[in-house]
């Protein structure tokens, strides 16, 4: 076992967070499993090591479905943060078998191959109404005018929210989001805990006037979703609609910043991007590994595990470190160099096990249109300031992307 305490690992530092894939290759050195104090965390660098941990059912999100509190030795969170960890945890991405199961079940009943396939002319559609408006005002802020409303307005489509409402989705997310951070402040969590409330209010009423006049949207299909007369409560829907957005666009948004700052920085990968569009698939691909938009997974140890010789006992938690894992280089040849053409890209980007995101052929559709539109209709842009990095770790991201056309 390994300390992180003399290490360039620092979640919280502004350097670290500009580019923390230099201290995450001093972590793989240092071995596969690492104690951070500042955390209470065990860190886990390794490509191998995250993508088993990811599948091992000695692991959970939760660990409410086996222990109290007080068994794992954990502390309850505060009675005033009650909302939010009722919204969040009846969402798939906090629940362990049996009702992770149920729940998969019942939603992938609503949300098919077929639901994502159906959306597939919206979304373009919808990417090149975006580019084009970004072209004809000479150019823009790209997260503001293109990467963020474009996911956030096919999920909305999706779950059937009428469009006036729609400009509350961002706001609410972004502040039920803060939570996701290590240690996040009061403030923070009193924002969450108001978006929180907000959002389950206003999905509880869609939720009634979708059981009086079902549609053809993903609501609709919550509601009538069952199994061997299984179906979902009311709270269930709630946190699956605000999960499917939350999960659904912030990646995505990210992805995309992350995605095109680093294409600005690599005009060689840019120019043959440029030259042959058939490159897309693969792009999309690449830059969600080199530049990953979630950089780490929680999980709970629910039994005694052993990596690498190190014990790590029940009631601990593990950090599982996904932008680590994107470039280690006993996975992906010469890691730190973006290369557009990547054809082997085992990269976890989307998790692993039973929590691989449902969304993942979505996101996809989405990247893919948004690059295919920008590179049709605005072949000349360029980058119009250096941006600025969000300071949070875990979602990784920009505050804007400036860019121009012409």
């Amino acid at each position: 076992m390994a300390a992180a305490s003399d290490l360039a690992f620092d979640p919280w530092d502004a350097a670290f967070l500009a580019d923390p894939y230099p201290a995450y290759a001093e972590l793989r050195a240092r071995g596969r499993v690492i104690r951070y104090e500042p955390t209470d965390q065990w860190l886990v660098p390794h490509h191998a090591d995250v993508s088993a941990l990811l599948r091992d059912r000695r692991l959970g999100r939760t660990y409410q479905h086996r222990f109290t509190h007080d068994d794992f030795g954990r502390t309850a969170p505060p009675p005033e943060h009650e909302p939010f960890h009722v919204l969040n945890d009846h969402g798939m991405l906090d629940l362990e078998p049996p009702d992770h199961t149920r729940i998969r079940r019942l939603v992938s009943k609503a949300f098919t191959p077929r639901t994502v396939e159906r959306l597939k002319p919206y979304v373009h559609g919808l990417a090149d109404e975006l580019v084009a408006a970004l072209v004809e005002a000479g150019g823009g802020d790209l997260l503001a005018d293109v990467a963020e409303p474009l996911p956030v307005a096919v999920i909305a489509e999706m779950l059937g929210i009428p469009e006036p409402d729609r400009a509350q989705l961002r706001p609410w997310s972004a502040d039920i989001c803060g939570m996701y951070e290590l240690h996040p402040s009061e403030e923070t969590a009193a924002r969450a805990v108001r978006a929180s409330v907000e959002f389950s209010d206003y999905l509880r009423e869609l939720i009634a006037a979708r059981r009086k006049e079902p549609g053809e949207d993903l609501i609709s299909g919550l509601i009538a979703a069952h199994d061997e007369g299984d179906r979902l409560t009311e709270q269930e829907m709630i946190s699956t609609a605000v999960l499917l957005l939350n999960a659904g666009h912030e990646a995505t948004v990210n992805a995309t910043v992350n995605g095109w700052w680093a294409l600005f920085r690599n005009p060689d990968q840019l120019a043959a991007l440029r030259a042959d569009h058939s490159l897309v698939p693969t792009a999309v691909e690449e830059l969600m590994r080199y530049d990953t938009p979630l950089q780490l997974f929680e999980r709970w140890v629910l039994d005694d595990i052993e990596i690498d010789g190190t014990v790590i006992p029940r009631g601990a938690e593990i950090a599982m470190l996904f932008g680590s894992a994107n470039h280690d280089p006993e996975v992906f040849a010469h890691p730190g160099h973006l290369d557009l053409t990547r054809k082997d890209n085992p990269h976890i980007s989307f998790s692993a096990g039973i929590h691989y995101c449902i969304g993942a052929p979505l996101a996809r559709i989405e990247l893919a249109a948004s690059m295919t539109a920008l590179l049709e209709k605005a072949p000349t842009l360029t980058l119009a300031a250096e941006p600025t990095r969000k300071p949070n770790f875990v979602i990784r991201g920009l505050e804007g992307l400036e860019v121009a056309v012409g």
